[in-house]
């Protein structure tokens, strides 16, 4: 029997410290499992409730400001409040939380009404180990030379064939991506990555990151990232940057559904 359905987006906020990143998994706890799970005890286990997500992050990879969208029986009494109130008690004790949630149309897709998307990769640049965020940035001893990784980086920007910056076992079909925004900047003994695009290949980011943490400590000269790029080859480029400091920032949206919601 078909039953109608309302659908309701929600902002999420979560650590992806000791999650398998937002995908369910054969093992381990995925953002996707306990975020459907809950969504299916605030209707009463009644029914079953799937998920959209703006991005498929990767185990240990946060989230400031992801994005889902959830299709609930049409017959529900929701608003906001209960979505959000709801999902973040049946939630507990992980470390996931609803920040916003706003009604949208069912022609409303989390991931393909999407038209950006923002990420933040921070590096602690300095010679202590980090004792208190360990699991929210890349620790690198080596001093690193941020004007060189941002003029780097601008090299990037721009529709171009991304191969040597994506993972190998990538499975997008094409590797064509434009890289709208790059911005590197530092905040005393912490160095920002700021990337903006439409979508991003699976690692693109942290491999762009590991590329230009080399190109910053001198092992290859700022032209290096343009040269990678070209090559068409994941061999050419650098290192895959850890997990720990990538967050997904923003999703952005033609129109803004949580803009007066909860």
């Amino acid at each position: 029997m078909t039953v109608d359905i309302q659908r309701w987006a929600v902002k999420v906020e979560y650590d992806g410290t000791e999650l398998v990143g937002w995908q369910r998994q054969k093992s381990g706890l995925s953002v996707q499992q306990v975020l459907e799970e809950a969504a299916e005890k605030l209707c009463n286990n009644q029914y079953r409730v799937s998920s959209i997500t703006a991005g498929r992050t990767d185990s240990g990879v946060h989230a400031l400001g992801q994005v889902a969208h959830l299709d609930f029986p049409a017959h529900l009494p929701f608003n906001a409040k209960k979505i959000c109130d709801g999902l973040n008690h049946y939630m507990k004790p992980h470390a996931i939380a609803i920040l916003q949630a706003a009604q949208v149309d069912l022609k409303w897709n989390a991931r393909f009404t999407a038209t950006q998307r923002k990420y933040r990769y921070i590096i602690l640049n300095r010679l202590s180990r980090p004792a208190l965020n360990t699991n929210y940035v890349w620790h690198v001893r080596k001093t690193l030379d941020v004007g060189k990784m941002y003029r780097a980086a601008q090299q990037l920007l721009g529709l171009h064939d991304f191969t040597s910056y994506r993972a190998t076992a990538c499975q997008a079909n094409s590797p064509i991506r434009k890289l709208d925004r790059f911005e590197i900047y530092q905040k005393d003994d912490l160095i920002y990555f700021e990337p903006e695009a439409r979508s991003f290949l699976h690692h693109q980011v942290r491999n762009m990151v590991g590329t230009l943490k080399m190109i910053g400590e001198g092992y290859w000269p700022e032209e290096q990232a343009y040269t990678i790029l070209q090559a068409k080859d994941r061999r050419a480029a650098g290192i895959t940057a850890p997990a720990t400091g990538l967050f997904l920032t923003e999703v952005i949206y033609p129109t803004d559904p949580f803009i007066r919601q909860v």
